[in-house]
């Protein structure tokens, strides 16, 4: 006798979007959306359905900058607060894909400052050759200067006196660090613009270097103590726990950046030569040797622990929409293990300083710890010269004045 279906799990489309439900209820759950979550998800599209034939809309007139307009509506009703851009972007792309919406008209900037972001952000990948990580820091940084101008402020009427005033707005509210990237990514969208003719004379050398005393920190890395607790603290026996376990070794062991992590996919692990492709900094591409502990750290994860879907990317988030981890979502697990194992949190970087730290306690060259973490030259190397506290005391020389 077939199970009765409850009223939870029916969801009715009707109107320009009706056609369309049957492809978006399947890809949400390709996705790993649960059940209810993609009921939920199409009474949301039945609202915009309704919302499109009330303006008398088609599925191809489907815009974000149309989304956009109909969640002001829906979240301006009562009780209608908790809608999202998250699953009808997934519908989107659907609409996409199945070329009822063109992609450039999809992505339409709801803007003209947005349409200059996604312009800058199509150069630096295009022209520039930079890494994706970089492209967008480097948007967000142009997009958090252009929130600073006032909103009449054309680009052509940008001056020197906004550039400064933006540097000295950064420089205020974050550490040097931060402001001294802030201004790498401001001059690369201010030689945009003239390069775009968006502005007239090239404003850059208005973004003026920020220096300052800074701490000089020893390199850290995470003591033996408290690694086994960052380890142990992986509840093995759940899936979450098995893919932030072979996280953590991968981090560790390896000596992989967070972005490498995340970027790893399924085709980059070799079995049978037991080796993993790693896509650095730079599009660097270096062929590393497996360890058997994070080989089989890795391999339990996939049998046990992945979630079930067609993408290739290695490790995945346990929650829909299931898709690329990110860097974050790395740096998120090793914090999230601190606080399980009750050790000061760190961040992903922590564990390759560990790496070559113990490196340097082995008596690693500084040649030899370049290579293991992949830097293009010794000067990266160098900082883990000062860990070696002995050796650089057999090499210091007696102050001026005093007696060896």
């Amino acid at each position: 006798m077939p199970r009765p279906k409850s009223k939870v799990t029916r969801a009715v489309v009707e109107g320009p979007l009706a056609q369309f439900a049957g492809v978006y209820r399947s890809r949400l759950e390709v996705l790993g959306y649960t059940p209810l979550t993609i009921v939920n998800e199409l009474r949301q599209v039945a609202h915009l359905s309704r919302w499109m034939l009330a303006g008398h809309l088609a599925a191809s007139d489907l815009t974000t900058v149309r989304i956009e307009e109909f969640l002001v509506v829906r979240r301006a009703s009562r009780g209608n607060r908790n809608c999202s851009l998250r699953g009808l972007a997934v519908l989107l792309a659907v609409l996409v894909e199945q070329g009822v919406v063109t992609e450039s008209s999809a992505s339409a900037a709801s803007s003209d400052r947005e349409r200059v972001l996604v312009k800058f952000h199509t150069f630096l990948l295009g022209e520039r050759g930079l890494a994706a990580g970089t492209v967008g820091a480097y948007v967000e940084r142009a997009r958090r200067f252009l929130a600073g101008c006032p909103p009449e402020t054309e680009l052509a009427g940008l001056t020197a006196g906004d550039v400064t005033r933006a540097v000295q707005r950064e420089a205020a509210r974050v550490s040097i660090g931060s402001t001294q990237y802030f201004v790498a990514g401001l001059r690369a969208f201010l030689r945009f613009c003239v390069v775009e003719g968006l502005v007239g004379p090239d404003l850059s050398a208005a973004a003026l270097a920020v220096t300052g005393r800074r701490r000089s920190l020893l390199p850290r890395g995470v003591s033996n103590s408290d690694m086994a607790g960052l380890l142990g603290s992986c509840d093995r026996r759940r899936s979450e726990g098995r893919r932030d376990y072979a996280v953590l070794l991968v981090l560790v062991r390896l000596g992989l950046r967070a972005g490498e992590v995340a970027g790893l996919t399924l085709d980059d692990i070799d079995w049978r030569a037991g080796d993993v492709v790693v896509r650095g900094k730079g599009r660097r591409v270096d062929r590393l040797a497996l360890p058997v502990d994070v080989g089989e750290a890795i391999s339990g994860y996939l049998r046990r622990g992945r979630p079930t879907t067609t993408r290739r990317e290695l490790f995945l988030p346990m929650l829909a929409p299931v898709g690329p981890l990110g860097r974050g979502g790395v740096s998120s697990i090793v914090r999230r293990a601190c606080r399980r194992a009750g050790v000061a949190e760190v961040g992903a970087h922590r564990l390759r300083h560990t790496l070559a730290c113990s490196l340097v306690a082995a008596d690693a060259g500084l040649i030899e710890i370049g290579e293991v973490l992949r830097h293009r030259g010794i000067t990266s190397t160098a900082i883990y010269a000062r860990v070696d506290v002995e050796t650089l005391r057999s090499v210091a020389q007696p102050w001026p004045g005093r007696v060896a």
